[in-house]
């Protein structure tokens, strides 16, 4: 696909801090070079996020750390403005509090989201992949709460999934196998991750943002990126 940005208004809503990174940085850094005004709407700060070990946060919260990274990795990909919304990481497991994206009314986070959604005016909006992506339920509440958000409030804006193909989820372990047999990401089950390739309506080259979006990867330094063992034409 062939994208002309210029003059259009892209609105990026995410779970956590780095998903507007290692998911759709590439995509992000194309549109804001291409000329679009580029909003990213951020449900969490990534509190139950794990540390990387050996990282010192000085003491600060995570959520404080998790949050400054996301506006300096915003920077870097061109990204014009950082919407925070006030929900807490609901972590990949447990029972959720009620102040969590998940724990939270279904309703609220719509209307949150929806609250975006009309005051931006976007052109486009991306989001994550509900039913093919990793299966973090955070991912799959701000998946659902965005669809129905621009069901209400989007005024003829494009919607998109940013997906995990499973052909390249197979040549991500294909080539995981060779440099890194021990890795335990050998163990994923491919029949329950990715969206299978004839469901995928829209491609758009980004590989010439790669380099961007790694800058923008260094500045999550309190995450570990999941490109272990990718070649970089996957990564793009």
């Amino acid at each position: 696909m062939t994208t002309t940005w210029r003059g259009r208004r892209l609105l990026v809503v995410v779970a956590h801090p780095d998903d507007e990174t290692f998911g759709c940085g590439s995509l992000i850094a194309d549109a804001a070079e291409g000329g679009a005004e580029v909003i990213v709407c951020c449900a969490t700060r990534g509190e139950a996020g794990e540390l990387v070990p050996g990282y010192d946060i000085a003491g600060r919260s995570l959520g404080a750390v998790r949050e400054q990274e996301l506006h300096a990795a915003g920077r870097v990909l061109g990204v014009g403005q950082v919407v925070l919304l006030d929900f807490v990481d609901s972590g990949m497991d447990g029972q959720p509090a009620p102040e969590t994206l998940v724990g939270a009314p279904r309703e609220s986070v719509v209307a949150a989201v929806g609250d975006v959604v009309k005051r931006t005016d976007p052109d486009v909006v991306v989001t994550l992949d509900a039913a093919g992506g990793d299966g973090h339920r955070d991912h799959v509440r701000i998946a659902e709460a965005t669809t129905e958000a621009v069901r209400r409030e989007g005024s003829g804006a494009s919607l998109y999934y940013w997906c995990v193909v499973r052909s390249l989820l197979r040549r991500w372990l294909e080539s995981l196998a060779q440099v890194r047999p021990e890795s335990s990401h050998l163990e994923l089950d491919l029949d329950g991750l990715g969206r299978p390739d004839e469901e995928i309506t829209t491609v758009v080259d980004t590989t010439a943002h790669l380099g961007r979006r790694w800058e923008a990867t260094a500045m999550h330094r309190s995450q570990r990126p999941p490109y272990d063992g990718m070649p970089d034409d996957l990564v793009a």
